[in-house]
């Protein structure tokens, strides 16, 4: 549970945890959260806690909580919405792959398409319709374009899947099958150097670089468990009821009744992916695999600034 807390944590490896107490904290996930709310009760109350992204517990426990796309959190005055989870992309350590790799890629046929793997996570599966789906993909794309596939599987893509893919890819496609003493990963001279991109649909964090990166994305969709459908309706109804209220009266009257159904415990946040995947498309940064790749409309909003003056205003009173 998150409760003010250092139960959970290994003292005897942690920094020491004594005053003065911060200002402020920033903190992420579920255990640190809960070290952050026993820091403030130290405190006094006195220091103020910034939540990036979801975490159990009642929310207005957090001074400020950033919720990114594909968070459906409760319309409480303590959250910020941005569109895109708070990453960025290091312009130095781009630049450097993309020397090291540019060398490698130039004997292949442009355009170069980069294919990012994810794998099995919470309700998504990874079967072999899936991997042939995969296959069929990169064929497809080879021959409408006249490039090359580069393909990157991850951590998490089942070994099944990477089989198969080891198999069946057409021939002129490149494969990396990630393992832990893997070298030469290509993943980082994809990003600054592949004219397009298709990434599997279970994978926030790669969806987000490439959008960051300026690039092409398409998004290739991954199917849910038998429990996974039903609970996106779950999902889905808790989008609803949480949505951002407009200014005509059953808009105004869903706020208060939001927040009341919040506080009961009856629907908590939740991460809704498919609504992700659709807020990419409508901002012009994505389209669904199949449809091409197309430069993106519009750069991203600069969510980071309106996030910083929002924890400067918090600290302004001290």
């Amino acid at each position: 549970r998150v409760e003010p807390s250092l139960d959970h944590i290994d003292l005897s490896r942690s920094d020491p945890l004594e005053a003065p107490w911060p200002d402020l904290i920033i903190t992420v996930g579920r255990r640190p959260s809960a070290v952050a709310l026993w820091v403030r009760e130290q405190s006094g109350g006195r220091s103020k806690i910034v939540l990036i992204g979801k975490t159990s517990g009642p929310l207005d426990r957090f001074d400020l909580v950033v919720a990114s796309g594909e968070s459906t959190f409760p319309p409480l005055p303590n959250i910020i919405d941005v569109a895109l989870p708070l990453m960025s992309v290091d312009a130095e350590a781009a630049a450097a792959e993309a020397k090291v790799w540019a060398p490698r890629f130039a004997e292949l046929p442009r355009p170069l398409i980069a294919m990012l793997i994810g794998g099995a996570t919470g309700h998504f599966l990874f079967d072999r319709d899936v991997a042939d789906r995969l296959v069929k993909v990169a064929e497809d794309t080879m021959a409408e374009t006249g490039g090359t596939v580069y393909v990157t599987t991850s951590r998490r893509t089942p070994k099944d899947t990477v089989e198969a893919l080891e198999k069946s890819l057409p021939p002129g496609a490149r494969l990396f099958a990630w393992k832990p003493e893997a070298t030469g990963n290509p993943y980082r001279g994809l990003l600054a150097l592949a004219d397009g991109f298709v990434v599997t649909g279970d994978s926030i964090s790669m969806m987000v670089e490439v959008v960051l990166a300026a690039k092409p994305l398409a998004i290739f969709p991954v199917p849910v468990t038998l429990l996974g459908a039903l609970d996106q309706w779950r999902r889905v109804a808790i989008r609803k009821l949480y949505a951002r209220s407009g200014h005509g009266a059953i808009d105004q009257l869903r706020t208060p009744v939001a927040r009341l159904i919040y506080r009961t415990g009856l629907a908590a946040p939740a991460r809704d992916f498919h609504a992700f995947h659709q807020l990419l498309i409508e901002r012009g940064w994505a389209v669904p695999v199949g449809q091409g790749f197309c430069p993106p409309r519009r750069p991203p909003p600069d969510d980071l600034a309106r996030v910083v003056s929002s924890v400067k205003a918090l600290l302004s009173p001290l």
